[in-house]
């Protein structure tokens, strides 16, 4: 999750809201890739949960990383994240340990980004006798074993949870995704990346479906993360489906974000409790939180990170719908949205195969996947023959893009493990449960070696 936000400046009218999503607009040779991904760390001798504090703990792994270079970012006096060169390494509520990637030009860049940032990792992370997992959800631990990490956001959005929804403490504190951002050059492209992106959100959450395991046992779902989204917080998750009603840009997406309640506001280095409230109460002066006081941008730009639909609009559009999962992946899933988003044959391509989907199937396929990843039915089929169509057009994207790295290949080998996936029909998921079936002899602690970074 986002720390707060570097906008500044006043708001003077709605309008001005619109504005802030719409100067992200870019020319095509200025688009970027952000890659960020979440892994769960633990302690090596019994594979138990990282407290914040002592000498096997979350401080002392971000006080180890700055030796190559990172500069720690502080809240209250605790180190709570890191930062260097455009990327930042930050928490999650349980002391998941993220990576938000700076905005880089390709995927081979992308893909040296991420391995050597788990390289790093690795490093510091073994001399203090920890390990790092690559799974969906946590495999074993219950609500009660999870720390909190020291920051202020956290213990508000934990108080609300609840009040929304039965698994919005499990998200918050015992799930982990991968995710892409990606940018767009108008409100029309943006308008056609949003659509395409967003139906074919489940086929990312089939095609990396990697949690399927609850405190030790099998729990019936392939994408137990994507099934907690689904009972976390009905203002803020979901499909959104206006994204496909005729009118819809910049201003409607503002609409629904206004319509979301907040969850707090950031002064002076601390985190006052809005939760509940209106942001359109808070452009009238009438906050009660905050009585009087009108925002900032940076205050618009905080609560539109407090939105967690299935693709998400700040500056550039977030891909949310995927599981984390083992390192070859990771460089799989901006493989997948940029083959499909950033060339504009492979993008008409997609929106030709989704264009006629109607909002029904829409979420029918949203619905299905955390059970049935890539076996949901669809059309006659199921979402295996859509995923090999969409690879198909991903992979001509990738092509045309011609990226060629180091070692003379283009783009497209990143597909490798989706084509695969595919191919067969099986998510990680359910390799991994023939894993417990078979050898693992009904034991989820092997993932603690098999699955560990």
């Amino acid at each position: 999750m986002s720390g707060p936000q570097s906008a500044s400046g006043q708001i003077e009218h709605e309008a001005d809201l619109t504005d802030y999503i719409a100067s992200g607009c870019k020319p095509k040779d200025q688009w970027r890739i952000g890659t960020e991904h979440e892994k769960f760390g633990f302690r090596l001798s019994d594979h138990s949960t990282l407290p914040y504090e002592g000498p096997a703990g979350v401080r002392a792994l971000l006080e180890g990383m700055q030796r190559f270079g990172w500069q720690p970012v502080t809240e209250g006096g605790n180190v709570i994240a890191l930062s260097m060169d455009g990327g930042a390494i930050s928490l999650e509520p349980g002391g998941q340990f993220e990576l938000s990637g700076a905005p880089l030009e390709n995927l081979h860049q992308t893909c040296n980004e991420v391995n050597t940032h788990l390289k790093q990792v690795r490093e510091v992370a073994t001399g203090l006798g920890i390990g790092f997992l690559g799974l969906g959800f946590t495999p074993d631990w219950t609500r009660a074993q999870i720390p909190v990490m020291p920051k202020g956001r956290y213990g508000i959005m934990t108080n609300y949870m609840p009040k929304r929804g039965n698994h919005g403490i499990d998200m918050m504190y015992r799930s982990c995704t991968v995710q892409v951002n990606l940018d767009y050059s108008s409100e029309a492209d943006m308008i056609r990346k949003f659509r395409v992106s967003l139906a074919l959100q489940p086929l990312a959450t089939a095609l990396f479906a990697n949690s399927p395991f609850t405190e030790g046992k099998p729990n019936g779902y392939l994408s137990f993360r994507s099934h907690v989204w689904t009972d976390t917080d009905p203002d803020r998750a979901g499909m959104v489906p206006f994204v496909f009603d005729a009118g819809f840009g910049f201003e409607r997406y503002v609409q629904y974000a206004l319509d979301v309640p907040m969850y707090f506001v950031y002064r002076q280095g601390k985190y006052i409790d809005a939760s509940g409230q209106s942001f359109r109460d808070f452009l009238a002066g009438k906050l009660p939180a905050l009585p009087g006081e009108k925002p900032t941008m940076g205050d618009w730009a905080d609560h539109l990170t407090t939105l967690f639909p299935e693709v998400r609009m700040k500056k550039f559009l977030e891909m949310r719908g995927a599981d984390g999962g083992p390192w070859r992946s990771l460089c799989a899933l901006p493989a997948l949205w940029v083959g499909l988003l950033y060339d504009q044959g492979a993008l008409d391509a997609a929106w030709d195969l989704v264009k006629d989907w109607t909002a029904e199937e829409r979420q029918a396929l949203r619905d299905g996947v955390p059970k049935q990843a890539l076996h949901t039915p669809f059309r006659g089929g199921t979402l295996q023959d859509v995923a090999q169509e969409a690879l198909k057009i991903a992979s001509s994207g990738l092509k045309a893009r011609a990226r060629i790295g180091s070692t003379g290949l283009d783009e497209q080998h990143y597909l490798d493990v989706l084509l695969e996936t595919a191919a067969t029909g099986r998510c990680p998921a359910e390799i991994m449960l023939e894993h417990y079936h078979g050898p693992w002899k009904g034991s989820v602690l092997p993932a603690y070696a098999e699955y560990a970074y």
